[in-house]
């Protein structure tokens, strides 16, 4: 049988919509269908657990978890205070023990852990970032925008989109504890916003909301200190010396299934941007920045099929969807925008083979 997948689309709740909202998608065709919501209070990201069964969400409360049915629907478990501020990323690690809260207003790295039954677990470590930025009022102090670990799981990559950091915590198994291994520095005032890694781990991209970037790092984790390295640089705007560039801001970073392409997303100009990937040397060539017929496109998504792109644009309160043409380097609108009301983030996953069940054993605590 072919695979099914659901789009899950977390949204701001001070207006219409409730939280979490569960799309059907047909790969083929490129098409979303609205099923079903979950009430989840300002849910502005979501992550799914390694094993496919459970999603978390951000709330005002802290993180919440869903058991995910065959059909992809989503029965709440439970939910955590993250001790904090209220998150804004969520990433799982490759062993799928811990789930990485980012704290964009409190500045604040939070480890939770997870059980294997799908309940959240306690806090195991909190690390508040501490230092000064510009002195532009947007990023003075730290904003923890991204957390993500790196593929080898021996690092917890937190992007400080306020202190312009990538501060690279070593993730010590024994006491559930990050400890600080290496700090990339970046231009001041270039507000770094996401990271990426690509598919064989070897390189790491880095989007930058204030210089509207991306950077392109090597990456290796085989000796004690893990290393990064700058090889390029390369703009996702329309016009690099656009003298209104300012009002821009890259807002989102996606890695297309094959690999072999990244796109990203920057709102002010409200474009999306596709690049090729060399295999060998990881380097970005621009193919196309396209407009997006959207306001301030705060995500996208690319369909499993490499073929479709989905795009949340948060002030215009839509998705749209669009085919690409890979020959002709462009992107073609499919059917009419669907209203969401303050899309944050979407994403598109796999319903689980082997959905989950009450009864499961828990984690053994080491």
């Amino acid at each position: 049988m072919e695979k099914k997948y659901v789009a899950y689309v977390g949204s701001y709740t001070h207006g219409s919509s409730k939280g979490v909202q569960v799309f059907d998608v047909n790969v083929e065709e490129g098409t979303l269908t609205k099923r079903s919501e979950v009430s989840v209070s300002n849910a502005s990201h979501t992550a799914v657990s390694k094993n496919g069964k459970y999603l978390y969400s951000i709330e005002d409360e802290g993180v919440a978890v869903f058991r995910r049915d065959a059909n992809g629907d989503l029965t709440r478990i439970n939910s955590v205070d993250i001790d904090g501020m209220r998150g804004c990323f969520l990433a799982t690690d490759v062993d799928g023990k811990y789930l990485y809260v980012a704290g964009y207003h409190d500045g604040k790295v939070t480890v939770v852990h997870t059980h294997k039954d799908g309940r959240l677990g306690s806090l195991m470590d909190g690390v508040f970032h501490s230092g000064l930025g510009s002195v532009a009022e947007r990023n003075f102090r730290p904003h923890v925008n991204c957390v993500r670990p790196t593929p080898d799981n021996k690092y917890l990559c937190a992007v400080d989109n306020g202190i312009d950091q990538v501060k690279v915590y070593r993730i010590n198994k024994r006491n559930h504890k990050l400890e600080l291994a290496d700090i990339i520095r970046c231009r001041r005032e270039s507000g770094p916003r996401i990271i990426r890694f690509s598919a064989d781990g070897r390189f790491a991209y880095i989007l930058f909301e204030l210089s509207n970037q991306i950077k392109v790092y090597t990456y290796d984790g085989s000796g004690k200190q893990p290393e990064f390295e700058m090889i390029q640089e390369i703009s996702t705007l329309t016009k690099e010396d656009d003298p209104d560039a300012i009002h821009n801001a890259a807002s989102g970073l996606a890695l297309a299934p094959d690999g072999k392409h990244l796109f990203c997303t920057t709102a002010g100009e409200n474009t999306v941007s596709m690049f090729e990937i060399d295999p060998e040397t990881g380097l970005l060539t621009k193919k196309f920045t396209l407009p997006v017929s959207g306001d301030y496109p705060k995500d996208l998504v690319i369909f499993p099929d490499n073929m479709h792109i989905a795009v949340a644009n948060h002030a215009s309160n839509t998705l749209n969807v669009f085919t690409i043409d890979y020959e002709k380097n462009i992107m073609v609108m499919k059917g009419r925008p669907i209203e969401v009301d303050k899309p944050n983030s979407i994403h598109i996953w796999a319903v689980p083979d082997d959905p989950a069940t009450e009864e499961e054993e828990d984690w053994e605590e080491e």
